[in-house]
């Protein structure tokens, strides 16, 4: 299947993604449906598993196939790749499973995503300073912002690829070879680009993205990514039979983890999961993530100035493609937003409401690959 067939072809559409037939959803950057070959992976496997044990379904070499197969998505090797479910989780054991002296400095964004804000705000209570960047426009964090703010202590930087309301990707090359150059620790929040647009993990040392956004898979079935190099300073957090070295289930006389990123896999994974993981993988590929990037920018090139002809103001419209992220996010002064929420809903169009501190709402659409240009005129048509 191809991007140009999908479009051209309602039926095979609706097919492939179910929630074409009912309603227009653009609210992928949130908790998307799934595609009618993941749910289908996963009923089958589901079905298997009545009347064998749930593990012994799966062919020889599965896991294997399925690490490497996430690993070349995530362009790094298997060896680096831990299937930790939710992103929460993965930056967690990131912030403490990383040993810091006291005073040492991590530098985050207040305004990310708080799964990727409260784990490090918890190192304050081991003697780190938890430093908020400050930046000029909201969401916006540009390389120059990072250079300027970082010192001989900073011990890491956590931030996310993209913004979960303004959409905008931030240079991860350039932030993360400055890190690497200076010894310092370089942790990304992915989920809000991964499956959606190239997510470089070149310079990063670690990354976590559940599969419930952008890689149209389950809740729960996420990637984590660790550096082989930092690997040995990230200690798990989570112990148990299969991160371990327990030969015949018997527990040794000491702790061996295993040689790579599966030490953050401490018991049995979350199968489903994962077998929708694999078929969402597997979907992703079949599109080329060079069609899904070009079709991203090509809806955004054509909804703001649409937006912007209705009366309303678009977070970050002028951003270059290089930092365009799949989402936009656009409000009205005065306009009752929830409101406005609730009549596209019964209308048929998912959405977002989001919010900033300072109380300041924002309707949120984050479309993907499969949705329509005429989807994108019927929510015009409706504002």
């Amino acid at each position: 299947m191809t991007l140009e067939e999908l479009h051209k072809n309602e039926e095979l559409r609706n097919r492939e993604f179910p929630v074409t037939r009912e309603k227009i959803f653009f609210g992928h950057a949130g908790v998307c449906p799934l595609p009618a070959r993941v749910q289908k992976a996963i009923s089958q496997y589901a079905e298997q598993c009545t009347v064998k044990d749930q593990e012994f379904v799966l062919p020889s070499g599965w896991f294997v196939e399925t690490r490497s197969l996430a690993a070349q998505f995530l362009g790094v090797s298997r060896e680096e790749v831990a299937f930790v479910g939710p992103t929460s989780l993965a930056l967690s054991f990131v912030a403490e499973g990383l040993k810091f002296r006291r005073h040492s400095k991590v530098l985050v964004y207040q305004d990310d995503y708080p799964s990727n804000v409260y784990p490090w705000m918890t190192l304050a209570e081991r003697g780190v300073q938890v430093h908020f960047l400050n930046i000029r426009d909201y969401g916006c964090i540009r390389a120059r912002d990072v250079i300027g703010q970082v010192d001989e202590n900073t011990r890491l930087v956590a931030l996310a690829s993209c913004h979960f309301v303004a959409g905008f990707r931030i240079d991860l090359d350039e932030i993360g070879k400055f890190l690497r150059e200076r010894g310092i620790l370089f942790c990304v929040d992915a989920i809000q680009t991964l499956g959606a647009f190239p997510t470089s993990l070149r310079y990063v040392d670690f990354a976590a993205a559940d599969s419930h956004k952008w890689l149209l898979g389950p809740c729960g079935a996420g990637l984590m990514y660790v550096r082989k190099e930092v690997q040995d300073q990230l200690r798990p957090k989570a112990h148990g039979w299969h991160n371990l070295r327990c030969p015949n289930y018997v527990a040794l006389d000491e702790l061996n983890y295993k040689p790579d990123a599966r030490r953050y896999e401490a018991g049995s994974h979350n199968m489903l999961g994962l077998v929708g993981l694999r078929a969402s993988l597997e979907l992703l590929n079949e599109i080329g993530i060079e069609n899904i990037v070009r079709e991203a920018l090509r809806k955004r090139n054509w909804i703001i100035p649409a937006l912007q002809k209705k009366g309303y103001a678009v977070l970050q419209p002028d951003v270059p493609a290089e930092n365009a992220g799949p989402m936009i996010s656009f409000y009205k002064e005065g306009a009752d937003l929830k409101e406005l929420q609730e009549r596209l809903e019964k209308n048929g169009i998912v959405t977002s409401l989001r919010g900033n501190r300072y109380n300041q709402q924002f309707i949120r659409i984050s479309p993907h690959f499969y949705n329509t240009d005429a989807e994108l005129e019927r929510l015009v048509e409706l504002l």
